[in-house]
């Protein structure tokens, strides 16, 4: 049996939300993203961009974004998952479980490729103009 259900998470990831819910804020502080993932703004005017894990791929698996922009993965499935840099660009993310999201700020242009380190053929890349 594990440790934490999804029917447990899902409770305690309610928990969790409820003071964030009531100061009228986000989850760890991360803008809103439209459902198309287009760009959303954070709270310090950085455009925003969305990458779902749902069924152990990222999606979209690639991204253009301009520098500065706010990369925010949310983790759709039941299964925990992490983001890692492959070239160490950015800190690796904690484990995320459902509903649980990852964001970081790519300021320098270039092409970043990341994987999950828990399931190492979920691979994404994002493009840095």
């Amino acid at each position: 049996m594990k440790p934490f259900a999804p029917a447990r998470r899902t409770l305690l990831a309610a928990f969790a939300l409820t003071p964030l819910l009531l100061a009228g804020t986000t989850r760890r502080g991360v803008a809103a993203i439209n459902d198309t993932g287009n760009a959303a703004t954070s709270a310090k005017g950085a455009p925003s961009y969305r990458i779902d894990i749902h069924n152990f791929a990222f999606a979209p698996k690639e991204l253009t974004v301009p520098a500065g922009a706010r990369i925010v993965w949310t983790n759709l499935d039941d299964e925990p998952h992490t983001i890692v840099s492959a070239a160490g660009a950015f800190k690796p993310s904690q484990a995320l479980d459902t509903n649980d999201s990852f964001a970081t700020v790519l300021d320098k242009p270039g092409t970043y490729a990341y994987f999950c380190g828990i399931h190492p053929m979920m691979v994404g890349k994002i493009v840095v103009r």
